[in-house]
């Protein structure tokens, strides 16, 4: 995937916009729209989104540490990536934009639901919990993956707008 200069300028500036929106909703705990840009970035850019995410996930190393709670960063991420390619390439294009949209938010929901699930391998391994541990670890999150899931669906709502204004701003640059 080779990246033009216009492109890694864009792209690290998407990241630095994920980086700059957690850090700004930092007060509400697991209210974000980190997935929101990840699903957008991949339904406008496809594989290249990654550039982005990438981008926002070496900012957190950076300014908060690489330390063992950034090690699942390098993963989660990439799920809701993967998950989001699968459904840009698949969902029928005469689908109505609601039912389209429904669906992002859905997933987006999931993401939030699980981040804690998701999370658990790493943490299981370096701190070297057992099977009840992990288990243990992860209904200890679970409030926390509620707010998650449930503010992930409703800011899901922007998940297809933002991803219209990325590529109505592609089309206008490459007119250019």
């Amino acid at each position: 995937m080779k990246l033009t200069t216009r492109e890694m300028v864009v792209f690290a500036m998407l990241g630095v916009i994920m980086y700059a929106s957690k850090v700004m909703l930092e007060f509400a705990p697991n209210v974000h729209l980190l997935g929101v840009f990840t699903m957008a970035y991949t339904i406008a850019y496809r594989k290249k989104a990654l550039y982005p995410i990438y981008t926002y996930v070496l900012l957190n190393g950076i300014f908060y540490g690489f330390a063992a709670w950034w090690i699942p960063y390098l993963y989660v991420w990439t799920v809701l990536w993967a998950v989001t390619m699968l459904l840009a390439g698949k969902l029928p294009k005469r689908l109505p934009k609601r039912w389209q949209a429904l669906v992002y938010m859905s997933v987006c929901a999931a993401h939030g639901f699980l981040f804690g699930t998701l999370y658990a391998p790493v943490q299981a391994f370096l701190f070297g919990l057992s099977l009840k541990g992990t288990l243990a670890w992860i209904a200890a999150g679970l409030p926390w993956d509620l707010v998650h899931g449930v503010s992930n669906f409703f800011c899901g709502s922007l998940i297809l707008p933002v991803a219209a204004m990325l590529r109505l701003a592609e089309r206008s640059a490459e007119k250019q």
